[in-house]
This record gives C-alpha cells, structure tokens and sequence, in this order.
C-alpha cells in the first residue's frame, strides 16, 4: 500500500472561457491525503476545490500535472474503474427504484452474485442505520434519509477512497449538524478515506482531520483544524475561518517571532506573533479573534498612557447583543475604526451591571499570544 491514499502533484486545470480566453480553475495544486483520513477541500465557490474533485473521481483530466490514486497514477483512467466513489449534493438517486435496488445497482452493473449483493446492501444499510427500509421508495425517505441512500450506494462497493461533494447542502441547517456528527462516526467506524469539499467553514472545523483552504484555484494552507483557525498563514485564511478583527500596520522591529507593528491608521504600536517570513517595512494585516480580546473599564481619563507593556487601545462601546453564552460587542475605537469582541458569561446574574452597555468607555487588551501579524493575501 502506498504512504497516501489520494494525491495531486501539480495539478493544474484550464478551462475555456465563452470569450474565447481561458481560466485555470486549479492552478499548481499539489497535495497528498493520508489513508484513513477525513480530508476537506474549503473554499468560496469558484475556487477549484469541486474541479480537484472531479479530477480525483475521473470525471475531468488534468490539464498538467498527476492525480495519483494509492500510489498509481491516473491518467486517463475512466471513473469505473478507479477505487473511488462519488457522493453528490443532489443524492441522485433512481426514485422508481426501491432503496435496496439503488444500493445494489452498482453492484449489479458489476455482475456480483446475488448473495453477495444481498449480504453486502444490508450490512451497508445497517451502516446507516436504515435496517428494513429496503423497500421504500425515496420519495418516502426524508432528506437526511434519502443523504444516507446516497451514502450506502457510494459505500457498499467498498471504494478505497469516498468523494463528497458539498453532501449537506441541500439540508436544513439542523438537520445538516445531526448529519456532520454521523458522517464523522461512520468515516471512523468504515476507517475509509473522506475528501469532504464544502464552503461552510463551521463544517470542515467540525468533521476535518485536516483542511486545505483554497482560493482561485491555489491552496492556501493545509492543516489541523486548530492550525487553520489559530495560526492561519495570511489574510484570506484567516478572513474565511471564523470571524476576526483585523487591522492595518507595518512592521517596525523583528524579535524571533515576536514582531512589533506600527498602525498605519493612528500612531500606536501593537505587538504580535508573526506568521511566515515578514520583514521590516512590509506592510501586514494584524488579526486577532473577537473572542480573544479582554476588556476592562476604562476608570482613567482618556489621556491617560498606555502601559508599554501591553497591547493596549481605548474604546467606546457602541452596542452590545446578549447571545446567552457570550454577548458580542462592538467597539470603536476611533479613526473610523471598530472591533467586535465577544465577552463570554461566566457568571448567572440579572444584574444589568455585569454586562457592557452603549456609550461605556472600555480599555482594549490584545494578548501577544493572541495576536497575528500575517502577510496580505
């Protein structure tokens, strides 16, 4: 067995345009997804990740580069006959067929012996938990029902490598969580290779071993879900995991990975932890997450000193939005310029004094650790 189940070594896709010029969909990609992993491609629409996948299942070649598939290269291999099965959005499921006769259709066009057909879609059901559903047809299956079909049929020809293309989308949204655990238990439970392509950012957290972040066409980042979200490698990332607060600087003093920038905005100097190679005099982003930030009051007067040694600003609350288990504040801080914190609440109490209101003045603390410096991309 080869060290990774699916591999793209710079894949790179061209597609024609209708004004007769071309646009590459996958631009340079290379990455390699270990077996046995949930891997999710994660990006805004138009940014390659549905093409790598239909690269991956055989129903687009590549314009350059290799797809590689347990070690063996693809070329133009056809679909049928690649260890690979493809899951879609839309289900596609035969609604004249029963539930049973769309598990085993696969297996049918591949003349597998009726026991074994048999054997095989009711241990495939039963990975699903639909046992005894056989009989149905779809349009007596709710939507999660007829997702966990779609599954079954994908699953029950054993492919080494499962492809799910945005599966949730059509689902409610709690419908849609329910679903994200039981994908994830059963990725576990069958020990096969997910690669997971969606947008929403909350679902590749939630189900990822690993995630590549992609944008027109390149990878961005390919990690952890806490190395996406806590050290994302530049802007866009950081920007499309999570919300964040960002603000604009230039970098003034390097201190191994401790960097000191200066705000472009207003004169303040704020302090971070610096992400990739940034030098002295390039202009960054700073990020930090609103759940990150303290706030005290502010109980000087305003002109009062920063402390040098902390990354302080001051601010003026404009409002506040109790959400239960934190109220999300948005502060300004001048020049035109506001943050969004997220206070959490630790304590039970109706006293309207526990919590921020408009019009308080608050002083801002950004924690070094928490505290990004990252290029602009």
């Amino acid at each position: 067995m080869d060290e990774f189940a699916v591999e793209m070594r710079d894949v790179v896709k061209i597609f024609p345009t209708p004004e007769g010029g071309e646009v590459a969909a996958v631009n340079h990609v290379t990455l390699q997804i270990k077996h046995g992993e949930f891997f999710s491609m994660l990006g805004p629409s138009g940014c390659g990740k549905t093409t790598s996948l239909r690269m991956m299942a055989g129903f687009e070649w590549p314009t350059e580069g290799e797809i590689y598939i347990d070690g063996t290269a693809m070329g133009r291999t056809p679909p049928y006959l690649r260890t690979v099965n493809t899951v879609f959005q839309s289900y596609a499921l035969f609604q004249h067929m029963s539930v049973f006769q769309n598990v085993a259709f696969g297996l049918e066009m591949e003349h597998v012996p009726k026991k074994e057909i048999e054997h095989r879609v009711r241990d495939a059901l039963e990975m699903v938990k639909l046992s005894g559903m056989g009989r149905r047809k779809p349009k007596q299956l709710s939507g999660g029902q007829q997702q966990r079909i779609a599954l079954a049929r994908a699953l029950v020809k054993r492919p080494a490598v499962l492809l799910l293309d945005e599966p949730l989308g059509a689902l409610d949204l709690k419908l849609r969580k329910e679903m994200q655990l039981e994908l994830k238990a059963l990725q576990k439970e069958v020990g096969i290779t997910f690669v997971y392509v969606t947008h929403d950012q909350e679902e590749a957290l939630t189900m990822s071993d690993r995630i590549a972040v992609m944008s027109q066409g390149k990878v961005l980042q390919i990690g952890t879900p806490v190395e996406i979200y806590e050290r994302p490698n530049c802007r866009f990332v950081a920007d499309f995991i999570g919300e964040t607060n960002f603000l604009k600087g230039r970098v003034k003093k390097t201190d191994e990975d401790l960097l000191t920038v200066e705000l472009l905005d207003f004169p303040r100097e704020i302090k971070g932890v610096g992400q990739g190679n940034l030098a002295v005099g390039q202009e960054v982003s700073i990020s930090i997450r609103p759940e990150k930030v303290r706030l005290e009051d502010d109980i000087n007067d305003d002109t009062a000193p920063y402390k040098d040694s902390d990354n302080l600003l001051r601010g003026r609350v404009l409002t506040t939005a109790y959400v239960g288990s934190d109220t999300r504040i948005i502060i300004d801080i001048g020049h035109n310029i506001s943050l969004i914190v997220w206070e959490q609440n630790h304590i039970s109490t109706l006293d309207p004094q526990a919590y921020y209101t408009a019009e308080d003045k608050v002083v801002i603390h950004l924690p070094f650790e928490n505290t990004l410096v990252l290029p602009e991309g």
